[in-house]
């Protein structure tokens, strides 16, 4: 029997980078991916631009060069850079108040929280203690009014846990406040468009044809761990298990469960975690950071800024993942645990299951990785293959 070809990556690599596609083949030949896509800039150019494998479950729609699909996480850099933005046009400070901006949000002990605590996970608003209806989570005013209800579950700057699916809505509605503008328009108007950044948050119909379908992850020990954990009842829970739960299923479509594939999910701006693009786009976005900020002729964010954004802000046990994170602002940074390759000021964002952004500005690198399957845990080792090949071949 003859063995299997290799399956097709297509694009283009550099000289020197050829082994990446060799890797991508691999990690698609081992089923480790369904669909996947790879981007490398250095200095703002390309090269590394590949992809291959198939946008569904059934292996019928081929992977393309402009495939789109949902990066979960890795929005919450975007639009942390959103909110950045306007730090650096002076209309929002860092140390005010978030009540400067939004005034309701000063309920239930919150009037002197700051907005740093948004982008470095200390507002202790990781998730909303009453139940949700269904369908809450694509309602801006319906998340947005809970948590400005929410008190904190711990004191706002003693401890850190990972805000994973409210922080889009705490920053967003900063933003919004400000702007006059959601989150997701403010990205197109203002850095998605102008810069040709193919990053969406909230899209309508026009997009579906290039939008791959989210696949279940296959059955492994941290994804049976996890759902043990969030299949407690909530009623039979208090303090910081019930705020675990809740961070994941309050609402119940909460990460985006049941509806990840539907008009809806891709029509509303959950900013934590719907934002939907591609490898390439990623990667471009990052370029910019890796530099000067500049991406063809529009300034994402001033050099000083970013570098305000890539300082150490906490780095420690996280409440909420109950493992160590280490964050800038609005960044995971690079760590001993998880790294973004060899250099100390890496950073970027992962998403669920292994997508990946991130900068390096001493190596002048950016690099975007997307996929429609991954696997549950943290560690992403095939992910971190990647990044060990495109340091190799520099």
């Amino acid at each position: 029997m003859r063995p299997a070809e290799p399956p097709d990556v297509h694009g283009h690599c550099a000289p020197g980078f050829e082994p990446l596609r060799g890797a991508l083949s691999d990690i698609l030949a081992a089923g480790s991916e369904v669909g996947a896509a790879l981007a490398v800039y250095v200095d703002k150019h390309a090269v590394v631009d590949l992809w291959g494998g198939y946008e569904d479950a059934a292996k019928t729609r081929p992977w393309t060069a402009d495939t789109i699909v949902n990066l979960y996480s890795i929005g919450k850099a975007v639009t942390a850079v959103c909110a950045l933005r306007l730090v650096d046009a002076g209309a929002l400070d860092l140390d005010a108040p978030v009540s400067r901006y939004w005034p309701e949000f000063a309920q239930a002990g919150k009037a002197q929280l700051p907005v740093r605590f948004l982008l470095t996970h200390q507002a202790g608003l990781p998730a909303v203690a009453p139940a949700l209806p269904a369908g809450a989570v694509l309602q801006w005013d319906a998340m947005t009014e809970a948590l400005a209800a929410q008190a904190p579950w711990w004191r706002p700057g003693e401890r850190h846990g990972y805000h994973v699916n409210t922080q889009g809505f705490l920053l967003g509605e900063v933003i919004r406040r400000i702007s006059g503008k959601t989150p997701g328009t403010y990205l197109r108007d203002e850095i998605a468009g102008p810069a040709g950044i193919d990053f969406f948050i909230g899209f309508g119909p026009e997009l579906d044809g290039r939008c791959a379908d989210l696949v279940p992850p296959p059955p492994s020990p941290e994804a049976d761990e996890l759902t043990r954990q969030l299949s407690a009842d909530p009623a039979s829970l208090s303090g910081l298990a019930l705020m675990r739960v809740n961070a994941y299923r309050n609402p119940p479509e909460m990460s985006g469960m049941g509806i990840v594939n539907t008009r809806r999910w891709r029509a509303a701006e959950v900013p934590s975690t719907n934002g939907h693009g591609n490898a390439r786009a990623v990667a471009r976005f990052y370029s910019a950071l890796a530099g000067d900020g500049e991406l063809d002729g529009v300034q994402i964010l001033a050099p000083e800024i970013i570098a305000k954004a890539i300082g150490e802000q906490v780095y420690a046990d996280d409440v909420v993942l109950q493992r160590p994170t280490r964050f800038g602002l609005g960044f995971q940074l690079t760590q001993a645990e998880r790294r973004l390759g060899p250099n100390p000021r890496a950073f970027g964002h992962f998403g669920a299951g292994g997508s990946l952004g991130f900068a390096d500005p001493d190596a002048r690198l950016a690099f975007g990785y997307a996929m429609n399957q991954g696997r549950a845990g943290w560690q992403h080792k095939h992910v971190r293959h990647l990044i060990d090949l495109v340091y190799a071949s520099l």
